[in-house]
C-alpha cells in the first residue's frame, strides 16, 4: 500500500506539471484579455448592464445556440448559495436582444436530486417566465463520452451532456463564493455542473477522489466555447460554497478568458488568485493580473470587498498595495 500512495502521488504530481507546462505562455502583446468588472444590483438596471458587457466583448450571439449555465446547489433563504435567478434572466433576456436562436438554462446540481424542486426553491419558477420550457437537467440528460484534451491522471475521458455538446456557446453564470476545498469557487470550478450524476453519482466524489484541482482543468479543456459572468452582487464568504454568510460586493464580473476572470474575481475577494491551485495550473504561473490582463470598467481597488475565509485558508489573502 506505501508503494501504491507513493506511485499515486507522482502521477498526480507529473500531471501537475504537465497541465502548468501546457499552459504557461504569455499573451501575444495587444492580445491580452479582457476583463470587465461592473457595479450592479439585481433591479431593473441589471439587463442593460450585461447587454453592454457582451456588446463590449464583442460575443458573437446572432443565429447560435446559447446555453447558460448558473450554479445551483442547496436552497438556504439565509444566505446566498445559487446565482440569481434575476441575473439568469438578464442574461437570457440579452442574448436574445442580441440574436441568439436559442437560450437554455441547463444545471445538474451535485448535492439535490430533485433539479426542480431545488429552482423552484431558488427562485427560477417565479422570476423567469415558462422556466420549465427553457431547462435541462443535466444530470439526466442525454450524454456522450468525450477525450479530455487535457486528462487528469485519474481521468482520461468524461460522459457529458448532449444539451452542452451541441451549443455553440456556454455562458458560465457562477455565485461568487469561497470554498472549503478549493479556496474560491467561480467560473471554472462552476462547470462541475455539467458532469451528469447519472454517470458520477451524488455528490460527483469521483472527481474529488481524481483530484480536484486537476479535474477542474480537465473538465475545462472539454468546453472551448464559453463566456462567464460572475455573480458577485450577493456572494458567499467563510464556510463555502453552502455554509458560509451572504457577502455583498455588488459587482458582476465577465470575459472570454475563464482564468483571466476567475483570477479577477478572487482579487475582487481579496484573494491572491496565484495561491489558488488550480489558477496556477491553468495559468502562467507567477504572472500577476497587470502584466496579462486588460482590465476595464471599476478597478480592482475600487471594489475590492475581502470576503473571510476559513483558517485554512487564510494564506490566500491578498496583501493591501
Amino acid at each position: 500500500m506505501p508503494h501504491e500512495m507513493t506511485r499515486r502521488r507522482a502521477i498526480l504530481a507529473a500531471g501537475a506539471a504537465a497541465y502548468t507546462a501546457a499552459c504557461n505562455r504569455r499573451p501575444a502583446p495587444g492580445r491580452e484579455p479582457l476583463v470587465s468588472i461592473l457595479k450592479a444590483d439585481y433591479g431593473s438596471g441589471l439587463f442593460d448592464a450585461v447587454r453592454r458587457l457582451l456588446v463590449e466583448h464583442k460575443i458573437p450571439l446572432k443565429g447560435r445556440r446559447v446555453v447558460l449555465k448558473p450554479n445551483l446547489v442547496e436552497y438556504d433563504e439565509s444566505t446566498a448559495i445559487n446565482t440569481s435567478p434575476k441575473l439568469v434572466l438578464a442574461v437570457m433576456e440579452a442574448c436574445r436582444s442580441l440574436g441568439a436562436a436559442a437560450v437554455t438554462i441547463a444545471e445538474g446540481p451535485g448535492h439535490r436530486r430533485p433539479t426542480w424542486d431545488l429552482a423552484e426553491a431558488a427562485g427560477y419558477f417565479a422570476e423567469i417566465p415558462e422556466f420549465e420550457k427553457t431547462f435541462v437537467d443535466l444530470n439526466l440528460d442525454e450524454i456522450k463520452e468525450v477525450k479530455l484534451p487535457r486528462p487528469a491522471p485519474e481521468l482520461e475521458t468524461l460522459w457529458l451532456p448532449q444539451t452542452v455538446l451541441a451549443c455553440d456557446l456556454l455562458l458560465s453564470l457562477p455565485k461568487m463564493k469561497t470554498h472549503h476545498w478549493v479556496g474560491a469557487t467561480l467560473g471554472m470550478k462552476n462547470l462541475f455542473g455539467l458532469v451528469p450524476g447519472q454517470v458520477y453519482g451524488w455528490p460527483k466524489n469521483i472527481l474529488h477522489w481524481a483530484g480536484i484541482h486537476e479535474c477542474i482543468v480537465a473538465i475545462n479543456s472539454a468546453v472551448p466555447n464559453m463566456f462567464t459572468i460572475v455573480d458577485g452582487i450577493e456572494g458567499m464568504e467563510g464556510n463555502g460554497p453552502i455554509q458560509g454568510r451572504r457577502k455583498h460586493a455588488g459587482v458582476i464580473v465577465g470575459g472570454a478568458d475563464r482564468v483571466a476572470v476567475d483570477a479577477t474575481a478572487c482579487r475582487v475577494m481579496g484573494i491572491d488568485p496565484r495561491r489558488i491551485r488550480y489558477l496556477r495550473m491553468a495559468q502562467d504561473a507567477g504572472q500577476t493580473e497587470e502584466q496579462n490582463v486588460r482590465q476595464v470598467g471599476e478597478p480592482v481597488h475600487a471594489v475590492r470587498t475581502d470576503f473571510d475565509l476559513i483558517p485554512e485558508f487564510r494564506h490566500l489573502r491578498l496583501a493591501r498595495a
